[in-house]
């Protein structure tokens, strides 16, 4: 009976994975052609940073106004127009850009549109994955935000062999090839079964949360999350084919693919074996790891370990994005839908300014990538400092339980 009951929300997680899947299309296609923007547009450095910014300003935006939005409306409504402005966003990369004689403002357009889908998805993707009966949350939690990786994986390596077989001045037929997914994926949201989060009334508020002091240090340490792996994710592309010299198929392959396949690795890991690790001391570890890997990445002159660097950055920052909501849930069980959008919004700050630190660095050093990447060594180095607090935090209130 419990089995089939669980069955029938088969479609709800192919739908959330689906969306996951989504925002790692929005979120990676672009910066794979930053030096193709760049060589054909004669966008500069900062412009190209400034589509990154764009793209998680948006999303910030999106993630404040979706709490209430989303209990207002509904989940059902929100997620399907998720799914619609994200096909949407991705069809008009193709064709908007060249309407303008500056090229910039038209990609910044489509990057607005699909950036709101993404930003829709990112907030209630993981509610409503929690707000289904599976036995094992945390597992399927982690399964999850797994799947932005190997939807990263898939979008670098299927980009990179479309641009080797047909060259990178067909990349607006791609465009159109990608947007397909949530375009297919907005039956799957229509049909499916969505629970709410929290029973009404019971889910704490915007203003609640704000309130509580030891919320803030959870919005710090998905900031410090969210600019430690997307400083790396969305330079990596440019990084490897610049500042390394090699090829840009070689550069996709090895360095934004290798980040993805190592960050899915290490979700599908602590997915598994995760009840049997303590997640702080896992998340402090990754975060030295990612202290390291920034290290070796900007400050080896050897392509093959700055390569490898990037790959390591991608294990270590595997768990921070889901381990933060996992220790931010467990400390405030009924945050409801509000938490999930602060918690959205605080990585989106995180991912706003970690790529424009390395952009506007870079530029400042004279276009030097490798001074854009070493300055990204101080937000690994805040989460250590957040998670460390989060521990003595929750140390205090299980001693306070036991007096």
């Amino acid at each position: 009976m419990m089995q089939a009951k669980h069955s029938k929300y088969g479609r709800t997680k192919l739908a959330c994975y689906l969306g996951f899947v989504t925002q790692a299309i929005s979120a990676n296609f672009a910066p794979l052609l930053f030096l193709t923007f760049r060589r054909s547009y004669g966008i500069s450095l900062s412009g190209l940073a400034l589509i990154s910014v764009v793209f998680f300003v948006t999303q910030l935006i999106v993630d404040f106004a979706c709490a209430k939005l989303a209990d207002r409306i509904g989940y059902r409504p929100c997620i399907v127009a998720a799914e619609i402005t994200s096909a949407a966003g991705l069809f008009g990369l193709a064709f908007i850009p060249d309407l303008f004689s500056n090229h910039l403002p038209g990609i910044l357009v489509c990057v607005v549109i699909y950036a709101v889908g993404s930003g829709l998805i990112e907030v209630l993707c993981s509610p409503i994955i929690e707000a289904c009966p599976f036995e094992n949350k945390a597992k399927m939690m982690s399964l999850l935000h797994s799947f932005y990786c190997w939807g990263a994986v898939g979008v670098i390596v299927g980009s990179t062999l479309f641009f080797a077989a047909f060259g990178t001045g067909n990349w607006r037929i791609l465009a159109c090839l990608w947007a397909l997914i949530p375009l297919a994926n907005v039956y799957n949201f229509a049909t499916c079964p969505i629970e709410p989060i929290v029973t009404d009334g019971n889910g704490l508020t915007m203003a609640q949360l704000l309130k509580r002091k030891k919320f803030w240090l959870f919005i710090i340490l998905m900031i410090a999350s969210g600019a430690s792996e997307l400083a790396m994710a969305q330079w990596a592309s440019a990084f490897a084919e610049s500042a390394l010299h090699v090829s840009k198929t070689v550069g996709d392959l090895v360095g934004p693919c290798g980040f993805a396949v190592f960050m899915g690795i290490s979700r599908l890991l602590y997915g598994k074996f995760g009840e049997k690790t303590d997640l702080t001391g896992f998340m402090i570890v990754s975060g030295v790891l990612c202290f390291v890997s920034y290290l070796l990445t900007a400050v080896v002159n050897i392509p093959a370990l700055g390569l490898a660097g990037c790959m390591a950055c991608g294990f270590s920052v595997g768990i921070m994005w889901p381990g933060s909501l996992s220790i931010t849930s467990k400390a405030i069980p009924t945050g409801g839908t509000a938490m999930f959008a602060l918690l959205a919004l605080a990585g989106d700050v995180g991912g706003t300014l970690g790529p424009a630190v390395v952009g506007n660095v870079s530029q400042l050093s004279g276009n030097n990538l490798r001074w854009g990447i070493l300055a990204g060594i101080g937000f690994p180095l805040t989460l250590i400092v957040c998670v460390f607090a989060a521990r003595k935090i929750a140390g205090t209130r299980t001693e306070a339980r036991r007096s």
